[in-house]
């Protein structure tokens, strides 16, 4: 018993000395430090090992930072990292020739062992010694031969030296020797080169992906990664390209081009999407693809009509035309209620037809096998017509059908956001902030934005004394203009600015009347307008949404590219945080003439 407690009491008295070096260490006293660690060799050699060593060499102790390297190194012999101290010790006394050949020698009594290997090479890299740590790897890999071949240790060696194009290879070269590491792959590059043109690493990837393309096209995973760099991108025309000649080759069924058609359509860029549903239709009716295809074409086509206010009449009209086309060949079902709905949409919104609009969408409702989400959608839709008509109450009730069908579903939380915006223009400002500040968690971000957006503006202008007079005539206007009543929303608003010069919700009068004047085809007053609503800068939060529209505006509709390029090169100096400084720098290399990839 007296035994077992004066090994506790050694154990207990070691500890508190580690305790006591460890903050002689912190503090920056080395020479305490390394006295009290001195006598902790023999009980805690490991433990100590790497603040002792650090004390020695601080204190240029260079004799005793061998000696302490050796010891331990001889009771771990497999551990050569030891060895990589010794190494660090000949360097700081200056022979550099009796470091290298003990490298080498050591190099040599290497095994092919993985975790020996790493081990050795990190004791290089975290000194920054990266020409010894790539030799440890290269003798590593010829060791291993085929088992482990080291690429990812080695291009982050690369990568902190900077040597980008080398860094990809090896990057590449694990997805060569394992195509299952391709999505390990492509989250590490998607972090290490960026996807900024003007740092050249993209270009280095897409080129290096090329040479290998042609190097073995069987080995269609350098394809797919180009595929993806190009998404990435945004450069969807490329990625198109890439995704015909890899379904062509690997005779498939046009999946991979519909996908990219999709997030083309999604991010605005309509006439490759439209190519990319062509083709797939092209391969005929009898593929699994060809309906879904003819129905988002059409649903492409019209976002592309009406998205940029360009559009005639006769193309309203064609459009139409199209629809009802496709609605006879595919036949009104289940399947194709969506369609009915777009239809729908174009017919009340924009062709004046909101009762024939009203009559598809109750039909739709009829047919049988709908599922509860396309029951849900043609609700909403159906409600949004009813109100644009100016029947309240009906829409309210069937936002409110979806809303309770599809609780805590963004579906769900999409038809309350549409009922607390139409409280929101019923003036009953105090109901829908409630229940926006509930979607300002909703899972889908679009609904959490807009109801931020929406509960924000109702709360910055609600005067101190609880007046809403000027939010009233607003939230009117803002109804009138849902409702296609221009020219009464226009006379709201300019009633506003002369009763409430001074009133916080200027700045928004005047971007929700420019919004107007695009409707209405006054590109000039637009652009006027939208440059008052940028000129307030910080002031107004919607300074850099103004400026971004002011320079799309220039670029698409007044063809004025100078002025274009200017807004958009000021987006980037005034508003460098801004959500709209990628695109704008993107668009602003574009008309610059740069090449984008």
């Amino acid at each position: 018993m007296t035994f077992l407690f004066s090994v506790l009491d050694v154990a207990a008295q070691s500890g508190n000395d580690r305790l006591i070096a460890d903050q002689y260490f912190n503090s920056g006293e080395l020479e305490k430090a390394a006295e009290v660690y001195s006598r902790l060799t023999d009980t805690d050699p490991y433990g100590i090992y790497q603040n002792y060593f650090k004390c020695l060499i601080g204190l240029k102790q260079y004799d005793d930072a061998e000696k302490l390297a050796r010891k331990v190194g001889k009771k771990m012999p497999s551990n050569l990292s030891y060895q990589a101290d010794i190494c660090y010790v000949y360097q700081l006394r200056g022979d550099k020739d009796k470091s290298e050949q003990l490298f080498q020698k050591t190099l040599k009594s290497m095994k092919p062992d993985q975790s020996q290997v790493i081990i050795f090479a990190n004791a290089f890299s975290m000194r920054q010694d990266w020409n010894h740590a790539l030799a440890v790897y290269a003798v590593g890999r010829k060791l291993l031969d085929g088992q482990y071949g080291f690429y990812y240790e080695v291009a982050e060696v690369y990568f902190q030296q900077g040597e980008s194009q080398k860094m990809i290879d090896e990057y590449l070269s694990a997805v060569a020797d394992n195509p299952g590491n391709l999505q390990n792959v492509q989250n590490i590059l998607q972090s290490r080169v960026g996807y900024d043109p003007e740092s050249g690493r993209t270009e280095l990837l897409r080129v290096a992906l090329l040479r290998r393309i042609q190097r073995d096209p069987s080995q269609t995973v350098f394809s797919e990664m180009l595929i993806w760099l190009f998404v990435q991108q945004k450069d969807f025309e490329s990625a198109t390209a890439q995704a015909k000649a890899l379904d062509k080759r690997l005779k498939e069924d046009g999946t991979r081009v519909m996908s990219i058609a999709a997030m083309a359509a999604a991010n605005l860029q309509y006439d490759v999407a439209i190519k990319d549903y062509q083709y797939v239709i092209e391969k005929g009716s009898d593929q699994p693809n060809y309906v879904t295809a003819r129905m988002e074409l059409l649903n492409v086509f019209n976002k592309k009509i009406t998205s940029g206010n360009t559009y005639t009449t006769a193309d309203l009209l064609q459009l139409e035309k199209d629809y009802l086309a496709t609605l006879d060949e595919l036949g009104r079902s289940a399947r194709t209620a969506s369609l009915v709905s777009g239809l729908a949409h174009l017919r009340a919104f924009y062709l004046d037809q909101p009762d024939t609009a009203i009559n598809d969408l109750d039909q739709v409702l009829e047919l049988p096998g709908l599922s509860k989400q396309t029951i849900a959608d043609c609700k909403l839709e159906l409600g949004d017509i009813l109100l644009f008509v100016g029947n309240v109450w009906d829409s309210d009730l069937l936002y409110a059908q979806v809303d309770k069908d599809f609780k805590n579903d963004p579906l769900g939380q999409e038809a309350k956001y549409r009922s607390a915006r139409l409280d929101y223009f019923r003036g009953d400002f105090l109901w829908a902030q409630a229940q926006l500040d509930v979607l300002k968690s909703a899972t889908s971000q679009l609904i959490a934005n807009d109801a931020l957006y929406l509960s924000l503006l109702i709360s910055d202008n609600i005067g101190l004394d609880s007046t809403t007079d000027a939010l009233m005539l607003y939230a009117r206007a803002d109804l009138l203009k849902y409702r296609n009543k221009y020219a009464d929303a226009m006379v709201l608003l300019d009633s506003l600015l002369i009763g409430y010069p001074d009133h916080s919700l200027v700045d928004e009068t005047w971007f929700r009347m420019a919004e107007i004047n695009d409707v209405q085809r006054d590109w000039t007053k637009e652009d006027s307008l939208y440059g008052k609503v940028a000129a307030m800068g910080e002031e107004s939060v919607l300074a850099d949404d103004a400026l971004f529209r002011r320079a799309e505006l220039n670029e698409l509709k007044l063809m004025n590219r100078d002025k274009a390029m200017e807004l958009y090169q000021e987006i980037l100096t005034k508003f460098p945080g801004s959500l709209y400084s990628v695109e704008a720098r993107r668009r602003f290399r574009a008309l610059r003439g740069d090449m984008l990839n």
